[in-house]
């Protein structure tokens, strides 16, 4: 049964285009059926978390992280009595808007795109969800509910007003116009935080990433269980581990740890966030988006221990010297890619070639290539890139 602060189907906001209510599914289990059927959604299969497409079979892409996310969001917003099909929605849709290469990527369409309006993910995702799906007769995007959108928005906090964190979005610095956009249609009180569910999302999300980051990580050969039982959190889990299972091959071992600070992770978030909603005792959802701070969220000290696994995984794996390698060649070609099409806009493929034929300015031109770019998987901008410029790949 849904706590009285969960997200109410019943009491959803609404959609930009009405549309009839379906007999057999809410309205956000019908968001999450429709993002699941995406475009989009389908092309994370082929974009990166960390390590570039064509690397390996075993890593996670943007894909299986939607996927794992989405399962932790489930669990935690079932034991926290909010709606499941919401946080579920969100969690899928959080990446939609990444583009290929990780964050390597999008550090290079965020300077491309500096003097047009500026690039950012979560905006991204919106402006596919409303406007770039085009496959339904009565609207472009999915058409998702006010509370899917909200979530996708805000899902990391307020990006206005008092609250807002200032390192994602500085105090009077312009909206990116991909979010502008949107909330012009469809207001989604940019200064409050986001519902319950989003916030549930935003947490699987980390969880998720840091469980694995390590497990990727040790496939990579970047670091050895040794060096993870000198952490906090997983030196306990090996210490579990070998206590259980003094004999266990080093495959089967590393699984048990990380399983066992998976299961610390959402253990911890459900007990906190279950001490502060009985202590806030908020009575609706709109309670929840008034707070002055988030509700769902890890504990102080195992935050810490958080902040020194991501310390670890920043230097031993993102800033590993192959990843680090990398990470310069795919610069080289998003840096490539966008600015060919900018200057020649009749490469583009011909459903965007009439679009981009259409810009009436360079901006408008820029955010045309970008929805392209963006969309891209490493796989075809590889592919792309070897076409177009005529350099080799190197493996």
């Amino acid at each position: 049964m849904l706590k009285s602060y969960a997200s109410q189907p019943f009491e959803t906001r609404g959609r930009l285009f009405d549309e009839k209510l379906s007999t057999f599914r809410s309205p956000f289990q019908r968001d999450r059926d429709r993002i699941i059927h995406s475009s989009a959604f389908r092309r994370l299969k082929h974009k990166t978390q960390v390590f570039v497409e064509h690397e390996g079979d075993y890593y996670r892409t943007r894909l299986t992280h939607s996927i794992e996310v989405a399962q932790v969001a489930r669990t935690i917003a079932g034991a926290l009595g909010l709606n499941e099909g919401l946080a579920e929605a969100i969690a899928l849709a959080h990446d939609l808007g990444h583009s290929p290469f990780g964050h390597t990527g999008e550090d290079a369409l965020e300077e491309l795109m500096a003097p047009y309006g500026g690039f950012d993910h979560n905006a991204q995702a919106l402006r596919i969800v409303t406007k770039l799906e085009k496959h339904y007769a009565d609207f472009d995007g999915l058409n998702l509910t006010w509370e899917s959108l909200e979530g996708i928005a805000k899902h990391n906090g307020p990006i206005t007003g008092p609250y807002a964190d200032p390192k994602r979005h500085p105090e009077g610095a312009p909206l990116s116009y991909a979010l502008k956009e949107v909330n012009d249609q469809f207001d989604l009180e940019l200064h409050t935080f986001a519902s319950a569910e989003a916030q549930v999302a935003a947490i699987a999300d980390d969880v998720a990433y840091n469980h694995h980051d390590l497990h990727d990580g040790l496939r990579a050969g970047l670091f050895a269980a040794e060096d993870l039982m000198e952490l906090p959190l997983t030196d306990r889990a090996y210490a579990d581990v070998d206590a259980l299972y003094p004999a266990l091959e080093r495959s089967r071992r590393d699984h048990e740890a990380l399983r066992r600070v998976f299961g610390y992770m959402v253990e911890d978030v459900i007990a906190i966030a279950t001490n502060r909603l009985d202590s806030a005792k908020p009575e609706t959802a709109q309670d929840i988006r008034e707070m002055d701070r988030t509700i769902i969220r890890f504990s102080k000290p195992f935050f810490q221990n958080l902040k020194v696994i991501k310390s670890f995984l920043f230097k031993e794996m993102y800033r590993a010297p192959s990843v680090v390698e990398e990470r310069k060649r795919v610069t080289v070609m998003v840096n490539a890619l966008f600015p060919l099409f900018m200057s020649k806009p009749a490469l583009l493929p011909a459903e965007w070639v009439h679009e981009g034929a259409a810009a009436t300015s360079d901006t408008e031109l820029a955010r045309i290539v970008l929805d392209y770019v963006a969309g891209m998987t490493d796989r075809f901008a590889i592919q792309e890139y070897e076409r177009l410029c005529g350099t080799p790949r190197e493996v």
